[in-house]
């Protein structure tokens, strides 16, 4: 079976964003590209509504796969893109359409006002329930554009790519989610910046102000556990330029502070088969909802 970058679409501003950037994803790994628009049908009372009527939905439904297609072949030529059309509950159809693919892209939405973005109960069931790479992106211009600005403020496909960011946990981290970092800053010939947050346990933020040296060799320590996870990692990718990032704080906030000039934050989520609830941490939850850069999740066990 041909494995195919597969972006969800609804006719929304970030929608469009994300089958965007599906297209340069698709383009960037030399593979097909899948639209897949879900709608449900409008309860029969409502069809009798002269606006929503069975053949204005049919209309509505089919022109919005349609003409995202078409602007995708005219803007990236050279991938082959095609759509389908499905019913039923938006998040199990996506989930069950990404079944077989390389990942899957969805949209999510600006929180006007409070700094940060909607990952809509679609978004955050498809990321739970979906074993594939879930990258949500949001519209603007960080996730129109990847690469670096110019002089102008103004992003140029002439430009390097900016750097990818990956939140990693040195006591825990998983072979998956590195390599689907690693494989996506070299494909963009961009830096990889990994970010490992660490905290002080308590009886040492009270030995500090007596004992700084406690925590300057703290700090050290996790520094050198952060190099020895990532030097097999920089033996297997010569090309791609690592760029270690061990500080105190909590790791969602390390991770946001990279991202702000990131083309894509890189954040794993443990696979739980219970068929309750979201699963997907604290940490991914707090990136997803406030990074201003796409971000892809990587399941792993």
């Amino acid at each position: 079976m041909v494995r195919t970058v597969v972006a969800g679409i609804d006719g929304s501003s970030e929608s469009r964003a994300a089958a965007e950037w599906a297209a340069r994803e698709a383009k960037l790994r030399g593979l097909p590209l899948t639209l897949v628009h879900v709608w449900q049908p409008v309860p029969e009372p409502m069809t009798q509504a002269p606006l929503l009527g069975a053949e204005t939905q049919q209309h509505w439904s089919e022109r919005i796969p349609r003409e995202t297609a078409e602007g995708l072949r005219l803007r990236h030529r050279g991938v082959e893109i095609t759509q389908r059309q499905l019913t039923g509950r938006p998040s199990d159809v996506l989930a069950d359409a990404a079944k077989d693919a390389e990942l899957l892209v969805l949209g999510s939405r600006a929180l006007s006002g409070l700094g940060g973005f909607l990952v809509g109960s679609v978004g955050l069931s498809v990321v739970a329930h979906t074993d594939v790479p879930v990258i949500l992106v949001r519209a603007g211009e960080q996730a129109a554009d990847e690469h670096v600005m110019d002089p102008a403020g103004i992003p140029s496909a002439a430009a390097p790519y900016r750097p990818v960011v990956l939140g990693v946990d040195v006591e825990r981290p998983d072979d998956s989610v590195l390599a689907f970092a690693f494989e996506e800053a070299a494909r963009r010939d961009t830096a990889l910046h990994v970010v490992h947050a660490w905290t002080l346990a308590p009886y040492y933020v009270y030995s500090l102000p007596a004992a700084p040296e406690i925590g300057v060799e703290l700090g050290r320590q996790e520094a050198a556990a952060l190099a020895d996870l990532l030097r097999p990692w920089r033996t297997k990718y010569p090309n791609v330029e690592v760029v270690e990032i061990s500080r105190t704080g909590t790791a969602a906030d390390r991770v946001l502070d990279a991202a702000r000039e990131a083309s894509l934050v890189v954040v794993g989520r443990r696979i739980r088969r219970n068929p309750f609830g979201t699963h997907i941490g604290p940490v991914t939850h707090a990136v997803l909802h406030h990074s201003t850069a796409p971000v892809a999740v990587v399941a792993h066990d």
